[in-house]
């Protein structure tokens, strides 16, 4: 029973530990542009049923509680909490933030279709609109050369001015991702997120209907990580940490006490 013991306080420190990485991580991107913050999940191990609930205690009567003796703690998994991030503006005409539920496409080196609420765009060689890490918007979105002036509408409707013309013309439509479970998207990395089947398949068209939200242009989505919140639990997993550690200690004394005296 005692070395059981040092099993249950192990699998604590293992979730502890685990989850203390989630918190580092979601501090390390307090500044990084459309983050949102992991969430650790724990549940129980299996349970040791020495007797069980509802069972004979004697011909006439039975247990009320029953025994059932856990085996620790495991995170079960971490999930994106997906609340809005504030809005920085920048007057970057290229700069685009997605206000209330949605993601831009980006086409990733690999084919497939990234998702990000990272909007700091700009523009390739050719003048494709392209994230920071050269992977292009989806729908591909080119502004002509000479475009005096960039628009871009709630829906994300991209309208520019050329130089000598006074009326402006569309050059394409920036469609948003919208996903029954946003928290089901797999993190790549880059502020890159990839459909899985618990996100479900996205409903994609332009922005500002069908519960997609809007495109506002010339703003950013700051991180919606809580710094206040992330020190309170770190606190609260430093102080979980401990009382595992003393656990051991005390158990390693159980044992040092049964092999010095019995």
């Amino acid at each position: 029973m005692t070395n059981a013991a040092l099993h249950v306080a192990r699998t604590g420190l293992d979730a502890q530990n685990m989850r203390m990485q989630v918190i580092a991580n979601n501090l390390a991107n307090v500044n990084t542009t459309g983050f949102k913050r992991d969430r650790a999940s724990f549940e129980t191990l299996a349970y040791q049923a020495m007797t069980a609930p509802g069972a004979a205690s004697s011909e006439s009567t039975r247990f009320a509680t029953g025994t059932n003796l856990g085996s620790g703690v495991q995170i079960n998994g971490t999930s994106k909490v997906d609340t809005q991030g504030s809005l920085q503006t920048t007057d970057n005409a290229l700069d685009l933030a997605v206000e209330g539920s949605g993601f831009f496409q980006i086409q990733l080196p690999d084919g497939r279709v990234g998702y990000t609420r990272d909007g700091s765009f700009h523009l390739s060689s050719d003048g494709t609109m392209v994230n920071s890490d050269g992977y292009q918007l989806l729908p591909q979105i080119q502004i002509p050369d000479g475009a005096a002036n960039i628009t871009i509408a709630a829906n994300g409707a991209v309208s520019v001015t050329l130089q000598g013309q006074t009326e402006a013309s569309q050059v394409g439509t920036i469609e948003i991702a919208r996903f029954t479970n946003p928290a089901g998207l797999q993190a790549e990395g880059n502020n890159v997120l990839t459909e899985t089947s618990a996100s479900g398949q996205p409903q994609v068209g332009p922005g500002a209907i069908d519960g997609r939200g809007s495109v506002r242009q010339g703003a950013l989505e700051s991180s919606n990580v809580n710094i206040v919140q992330e020190l309170v639990d770190m606190i609260e997993t430093q102080r979980a940490y401990e009382v595992n550690s003393k656990m051991i200690q005390s158990t390693d004394q159980m044992l040092q006490y049964v092999n010095q005296n019995v």
